[in-house]
């Protein structure tokens, strides 16, 4: 039905991600009310009268009501019940909390490092047993989820910017019983929503694009079903993974925005990886929206973008250490998803390697694309002069 014969049979049309940004989350809407979830800075509620429940009573088991709004908008923007925890791998670990010990886990070889060592001291421990697959594999991806009891996947993957066939690795991990958990952190909900696409679980760092100004750590696990989201929510409460009440607080106010800093900042990505991938010092680009990037396709059948994080590649660590200390607009630090642009040589981090050595992510804010590029002609000069 459309949004003009659902207006003239009585019903509210269904809203688009970018307003439901601002419009979700809201306090009540009477006179009086403000107009966003104050801070509420509490750890206990009153108790009712002779032993009565209150839908409140202690804030690690009880949401608050920034929580309760921050969740209701990415739970609408992800179309499942969203859960938040202190911090993104405090939300990745509740995901492997609800896998039995011995459990196979299947999860990209291209991993994101927090996970990675999760996933290694888990296996250390015995807890689960770990297989590394490179996702843009289809085939071999699949044929891993069909043995799996939890499928990891990301898509794009941190850092080298791969993409994963969501459905049919998806599709290939129910028919094997296995639980599947996206990270969809690079995406946001604006650009993918892995549950539409058959995952059982969307998670966020929310440190990162969600909350878009480098000053909070947060995450978000969204569940595709009421028993998987209340399952979620008691691993934050036993495991007291709870978020504070100003982070929450930031990271709704940022999500207001992000639709505009996310379009400001893909379209400066696309038009830098166009740039650099014509650069004489450039020996690769990973950017999906490049038509000749080897996910260009498959992001383009199941994403609405191609979101502002890339990566390059220069002949060497040196060079590309030269590159990362030498910007001035862009700075040189180790998260992403912020209004500021921020570029890390990964390969120099404990765990990461095994990255190409001259490899460099660069996550693209909200800076005029032609200062971001003048910064990066000035250093790719100084570090071929180096």
């Amino acid at each position: 039905m459309s949004s003009q014969s659902s207006a003239a049979a009585g019903q509210s049309p269904a809203l688009r991600p970018q307003t439901t940004l601002i419009t979700a989350g809201r306090p009540a809407d009477e006179p009086g009310q403000p107009l966003n979830v104050p801070i509420v800075l509490a750890s206990n509620f009153r108790a009712g009268h002779q032993g009565q429940i209150t839908a409140r009573e202690y804030s690690r088991g009880d949401a608050t009501p920034g929580w309760e709004a921050l969740e209701e908008v990415i739970g609408e923007l992800e179309g499942g019940e969203a859960v938040a925890f202190g911090s993104g791998m405090a939300a990745a670990s509740a995901v492997f909390d609800l896998l039995p010990a011995g459990a196979r886990v299947v999860a990209p070889a291209d991993c994101y490092a927090g996970v990675h060592a999760l996933l290694e001291d888990g296996r250390q421990q015995g807890r689960w047993q770990v297989e590394l697959v490179d996702i843009t594999d289809t085939a071999a991806a699949a044929a891993a989820a069909r043995r799996a009891d939890l499928v990891w996947l990301e898509s794009p993957t941190n850092p080298l910017l791969g993409i994963a066939d969501l459905p049919a690795v998806c599709a290939a991990a129910r028919e094997g019983g296995a639980l599947v958990a996206v990270d969809n952190t690079f995406a946001t909900p604006l650009l993918q929503q892995p549950i539409a696409l058959g995952a059982h679980i969307a998670m966020h760092s929310a440190t990162k694009f969600l909350g878009g100004h480098s000053d909070l750590l947060l995450g978000i696990a969204v569940a595709g079903s009421p028993q998987l989201g209340e399952r979620l929510r008691r691993r934050r409460e036993v495991a007291g993974a709870v978020p504070g009440a100003l982070e929450t607080f930031l990271v709704l106010r940022g999500l207001r925005t992000l639709a505009l800093r996310l379009d400001q900042g893909q379209r400066s990505a696309a038009e830098l990886a166009r740039r650099l991938a014509g650069h004489p010092a450039i020996t690769r680009v990973r950017y999906p929206g490049l038509p000749d990037d080897p996910g260009h396709a498959r992001a383009a059948a199941q994403m609405t973008g191609f979101g502002a994080v890339l990566g390059f590649e220069v002949q060497t660590a040196a060079a590309a250490n030269t590159v990362c200390d030498t910007v001035r607009v862009i700075r040189s630090a180790t998260s992403l998803g912020g209004v500021e642009s921020t570029i890390e040589r990964r390969a120099k981090l404990s765990g990461q390697e095994h990255l190409p050595a001259g490899y460099v992510r660069l996550s693209v804010g909200c800076e005029h694309v032609e200062d971001l590029w003048d910064d990066l002609v000035s250093a790719l000069a100084r570090a071929s002069c180096a």
